[in-house]
């Protein structure tokens, strides 16, 4: 158990520390100088039981609150000091304050200085003692008088701090590791050392770490838990971990920093939480007020955005925005304490929510409903709750790792839910049953009127489709989701295009017999150079327009693409010259290739080579400027086709517009007619957009 004390400056912590303990916590030169302490001290307890009682010793100061906070998390049970000459004191309150916005509910008051202090006046400081826990956490905690100059007391008090700490027993190791850092320093013959409260999870000498939010990753060498040599440390226990690694001195890590699972590293610096302003402050909290927020053992400078229309009243809660000037690690969960720019005076303080906070419609109802959920008490409950509101579906990875779950964890909590996952390179989106099987009836119901507006039509493109459906997937999870439909055969997919199983475009039985000659002469060792409608009309005698009608239907079939006017390839002719194409540019150091360099590949003419070029450049495969292209890998797979074996190409696109293949609502350019469900040669790509 990690006992904290709190109370005002000179009401004798670290003394009673030093009484139960035999450790004097003023570890500085200045602090023994002054008599007062300045910085965090520690001191260890052995318990009959064989366990350790961890005490952290604050500062009670005014000007060294920020030290008092840095060492208040994660303690699980507030050691209130009040000498019994002073009574409660303005530090009293503060300390309080602060113990009640970070949720400790366990505590003992330890009325100090009983031997100066005449009995009645000892009633009196009690029954006002009592009056200020009220309201608290900690109301109704038991009140001790103790003395460290006549010892009255002491044996008393350290006897209930071994029955609270049988009765609060160890910790559950859950969640992945998290140890919050207060002190850094090289211990000689052992290198650099940080010290710390394990704030959940468990480490093991050996462990890869990260520190966070500097990203330094670290190996640990050996473990001090609760001041003993450990191969672990667990939550709950204060930890030294004697850490090595590139870059790990000293200096590179700070108090505020944390020392997490791997997992974990993804530092925030915009968060939605709750916030209770002390009833004590004199107004209300407006828009953008500057604030100090003091999380874990960090301190960073940070601006509260108010997601209400009206200011935050003294002693009122709201939901708030809390945008940082610098990044900081935590978890959704978590307590945090606001005090003024000044550092005078404690405002408030509250929960995290969510730690991947929009900059932009933060206060939409939808939002605010999403907050809501993240209110609830337990993690289970939160997702449980998210995925029945807007926008219907849960990142399962990024809820994990925000709330620093094991991956045992969070496949127990989804099969007690009975979540669905769509599982994507980059993300695992959790939907429930009711929502997975709305979202498929509305997919098959539009695929269904799709094809009864267009019976010519393979198909409808997949972006067209995704952006039509609710609820509203993000690309890589649709890709996912349509690729889990294609393995079960309720849906058919396409190259670019989406289809009901039943559903075939066939050509009449006069364009099959053209298209059974035609083929051959676009194929084969001719397919990089094939010849233009022109010059299929008169090979095979038959009237131009016919041969253009016919190759304009095969374009919208996606069986070939025409690449310049009245000159097509075949679509796996295209699928191999992109390959081609990306293969020559990854023989260049800078990635850069000519028309020239491609020409050689394809064994084609330069005019042919540069239509190629063109085409590509059209629909953002290639970059170019000047002579030079690169290729744009986030449009490789434009003409691939999907793989429903595999979702790492479904999900390449993240973030970005897919595929203008197949969509019956694209132009295909000046003076040439619109192309429904495909695109022609000399369509020009859509401006790439962000899709909600």
């Amino acid at each position: 158990m990690i006992i904290g004390t709190a109370g005002h400056i000179d009401h004798g912590k670290t003394s009673l520390v030093r009484a139960l303990t035999g450790v004097d916590t003023d570890r500085l030169k200045e602090e023994k100088a002054r008599g007062i302490s300045i910085d965090l001290g520690f001191a260890y307890l052995p318990a009959p039981d064989g366990s350790i009682l961890g005490f952290v010793d604050v500062p009670g100061h005014e000007g060294f609150v920020h030290n008092m906070l840095a060492g208040a998390t994660g303690i699980d049970l507030a050691l209130l000091v009040i000498a019994a000459d002073d009574g409660v004191m303005p530090q009293t309150r503060e300390h309080l304050a602060i113990v009640d916005l970070l949720g400790i509910k366990h505590g003992i008051v330890a009325l100090t200085k009983t031997d100066i202090a005449a009995p009645p006046w000892r009633d009196k400081v009690a029954t006002d003692i009592r009056q200020a826990l009220n309201g608290t956490g900690l109301s109704g905690a038991e009140i001790i008088p103790v003395s460290t100059v006549t010892g009255e007391g002491i044996d008393e008090l350290r006897d209930r701090l071994f029955e609270r700490s049988r009765a609060f027993g160890k910790r559950a190791g859950k969640g992945r590791f998290r140890l919050a850092v207060d002190r850094s320093f090289i211990l000689q013959g052992a290198g650099t050392v940080v010290t710390g409260t394990v704030l959940s999870g468990t480490v093991t000498v050996g462990d890869r770490v990260v520190i966070s939010p500097s990203g330094l990753v670290a190996r640990v060498r050996s473990i001090h838990a609760q001041n003993r040599p450990c191969e672990q440390g667990h939550a709950g226990e204060r930890c030294a971990l004697n850490l090595a690694g590139e870059g790990i001195t000293k200096d590179a890590i700070k108090r505020g920093d944390v020392v997490l699972d791997p997992e974990l590293y993804a530092p925030t610096e915009r968060i939605d939480a709750t916030f209770r302003l002390l009833a004590s402050e004199s107004k209300p909290v407006g828009q953008w007020m500057p604030v100090r927020l003091h999380h874990a053992a960090a301190d960073v400078a940070a601006r509260i955005v108010l997601l209400a229309d009206e200011p935050v009243a003294p002693g009122a809660e709201a939901f708030v925005q809390l945008v940082l000037d610098q990044p900081i690690a935590a978890a959704a969960g978590d307590r945090f304490v606001l005090r003024d720019t000044t550092a005078q005076r404690t405002v408030g303080g509250g929960q995290f929510l969510d730690l991947r906070a929009p900059a932009r419609k933060r206060r939409t109802p939808e939002r605010i409903s999403q907050l809501e959920a993240f209110s609830l008490s337990d993690p289970e409950r939160i997702l449980a709750a998210l995925i029945e509101r807007a926008p219907f579906y849960t990142d399962l990875s990024a809820f994990a790792r925000d709330r620093a779950l094991s991956a045992s964890e969070l496949e127990s909590m989804t099969q007690r839910i009975g979540i669905l996952r769509v599982q994507t390179a980059t993300a695992d989106l959790g939907l429930s049953p009711a929502t997975w099987m709305r979202l498929k009836r509305n997919l098959l119901a539009a695929l269904e009127s799709f094809h009864a507006a267009n019976p010519d039509l393979p198909g409808i493109g997949l972006e067209r489709l995704r952006l039509q459906l609710d609820p509203r997937l993000p690309a890589p999870g649709f890709s996912a989701f349509l690729q889990g439909l294609a393995r079960k055969s309720e849906v058919g997919l396409d190259g670019a295009w989406v289809r009901l199983p039943g559903h075939e475009v066939r050509l009449t039985p006069a364009d099959e017999k053209i298209w059974v000659k035609l083929q051959p002469l676009i194929a084969g060792g001719e397919r990089f150079r094939p010849p233009r409608v022109r010059d299929i009309a008169s090979i095979l005698a038959i009237p131009e327009t016919d041969i253009r009608r016919l190759l304009k239907l095969l374009g919208r079939m996606g069986k070939v693409d025409e690449v310049a006017h009245d000159h097509f390839f075949l679509r796996p002719t295209v699928s191999e010259m992109v390959e081609i194409a990306f293969d020559v540019a990854s023989q260049s150091d800078k990635g850069e290739f000519t028309a020239a360099q491609l020409r050689d590949r394809l064994d084609n003419g330069r005019k042919v080579a540069i239509q190629i070029l063109d085409f590509f450049d059209r629909h953002g495969v290639t970059l170019r400027r000047g002579d030079i292209r690169r290729i744009n890998k986030h449009r490789l797979d434009l003409f691939r086709s999907i793989d429903i074996g595999k979702s790492s190409q479904a999900s390449s696109q993240s973030g970005r517009e897919s595929s203008p293949v197949g969509r019956p609502d694209f132009k295909s350019g000046r003076d040439r007619e619109s192309v429904l469900g495909g695109f022609d040669s000399l369509s020009l790509p859509p401006r790439s957009r962000s899709v909600s």
